[in-house]
């Protein structure tokens, strides 16, 4: 646990009314105790108070706060830097930041491995570093190539693959998060100064230009990610690699088969959820970023409409006006009126960029066109035209002045269908009433058997004799 690995009262110093002091020399500390060519962790106690007092003499401090919980603390002030150097250090000491260790004649000053970390990890807070999402990205693609190619002797990569993923999805909650405490904060202030003044020293220097203004740029670093998703999935699958990655795995961490399987799949089911998410939280966090460019946008335009000395000139005019009995009749105004809709100005939009699409030809199978076109082909036989009507019956009547019904003959889809509407001419409307004022049509009471396909009442039809005027 964590109370187990740090002390109890580590925190102290940096939550007392000293806590810039410490702060300052803390990360003077950190300079000496992780440079690159240490070689002994172990460093004179001498070094150590010299770098404490370069700290205090930079920072330039001559106030000193009594500190209660401070047993070396008499209540008065240091007189020297030595005497400032000489509290820092033992108030280190007792809290647990430092541990001292003789060694025959000499002391030396060492820092155990929970505080060097938890060291580091506030240095990287106080100066938060430009991430380089193409280095973390490429970092993941290449230590994914390695564990697929040789999964029996570098397969401990994928391990570090997922935690680099971890480490960089974290980073981008931390941005999202970074945005909105910027958004509460810049909606809280009152002042426009303030707010355009927050904006371009956190946003486009912290976030924008260090973080999100790489996700805009052409070489996005996730142009890769397709590549790592695929990569991933064909391993799942993959029972060769998988076994060789997990018998690696059970020799690097010295766990037992199923322990390492497991291990494996979780590392591969972490990273894919990680970047197959990377587009959702992308889209939060420029709906964030829009939130926050248009209320600062606003709050420019606003400013640039203000007028210095505006304020005591309006009230001089009013003071003025109270003096006359009558108002001024006011006969010109502006071309737009304060209240209207032209002086409301609509919000900056959005640019949404086009998803890119992959545009294939479709092939049909050719049975699907035969099918289309016997059905197309039925439609039309079925289709009712007064020509095939017209034809039907003069092909029956030929000579004749008049037909009974049993006389048709019904050999195709086409006599049927002529042969269903010749008795219905006038339900045609116009387009069939030529052809219904040449025939009369009599229906009879019985009921007879047309061509042995259709029963129907039994009729007779007679042309109609076109008398010459």
């Amino acid at each position: 646990m964590l109370f187990n690995k740090l002390p109890d009262d580590l925190f102290v110093p940096l939550s007392g009314q000293n806590r810039h002091i410490y702060q300052a020399v803390l990360l003077e500390l950190a300079d000496l105790f992780f440079d690159e060519d240490l070689v002994d962790p172990f460093i004179p106690k001498d070094l150590v108070r010299s770098s404490i007092e370069d700290a205090v003499v930079r920072l330039g401090v001559r106030r000193w706060e009594p500190e209660i919980d401070d047993d070396n603390d008499d209540g008065e002030a240091p007189r020297s830097t030595a005497e400032y150097t000489n509290r820092i250090y033992r108030r280190l000491v007792d809290c647990g930041w430092i541990e001292e260790e003789q060694r025959i004649y000499r002391t030396y000053v060492l820092m155990s491995p929970s505080i060097s970390f938890l060291l580091r990890s506030l240095v990287s807070i106080a100066n938060l570093e430009k991430r380089s999402y193409g280095g973390a990205v490429l970092n993941v693609l290449s230590s994914l190539e390695a564990a697929v190619n040789d999964p029996a002797g570098r397969g401990i990569t994928l391990s570090e693959a997922a935690q680099t993923a971890s480490d960089f999805s974290a980073h981008l909650t931390d941005m999202m998060l970074g945005l909105r405490e910027l958004k509460i904060s810049l909606s809280n202030s009152q002042s426009p100064q303030e707010i355009v003044r927050g904006f371009f020293e956190r946003f486009v220097e912290h976030i924008l230009v260090s973080d999100y203004k790489t996700l805009k740029t052409k070489n996005n670093p996730f142009r890769f990610r397709r590549q790592i998703l695929s990569l991933l999935r064909d391993l799942q699958f993959d029972t060769v690699k998988v076994d060789k990655l997990t018998r690696h795995y059970q020799e690097q961490f010295e766990a037992s088969y199923d322990d390492a399987e497991a291990m494996v799949h979780t590392h591969i089911n972490r990273i894919i959820r990680i970047f197959d998410s990377v587009d959702k939280r992308l889209d939060s966090i420029d709906d964030f970023r829009y939130r926050l460019e248009k209320r600062v946008a606003d709050t420019v335009r606003y400013m640039d409409k203000t007028t210095p000395g505006m304020a005591s000139r309006l009230s001089r005019v009013i003071a003025e006006l109270a003096k006359r009995d009558e108002l001024p009749v006011i006969d010109t105004i502006e071309e737009v009126g304060f209240i209207n809709p032209s002086s409301i100005r609509s919000p900056i939009r959005r640019r949404i960029v086009a998803e890119p699409t992959v545009i294939r030809q479709q092939q049909i199978d050719p049975k699907v066109v035969e099918l289309r076109e016997l059905f197309k082909a039925f439609k039309e036989r079925r289709e009712v035209k007064v020509e095939r009507i017209d034809a039907y019956l003069e092909r029956h009547l030929s000579d004749k002045v008049s037909i009974k019904a049993e006389e048709f003959s019904i050999d195709t889809i086409e006599d049927y269908i002529c042969f269903s509407y010749i008795r219905h001419l006038a339900s045609l409307g116009k387009k069939a009433k030529k052809t219904a004022d040449m025939f009369k049509i009599e229906f009879a009471e019985n009921y007879t058997h047309v061509a042995d396909v259709v029963e129907c009442r039994d009729f007779t039809i007679n042309k109609v004799i076109q008398r010459k005027p």
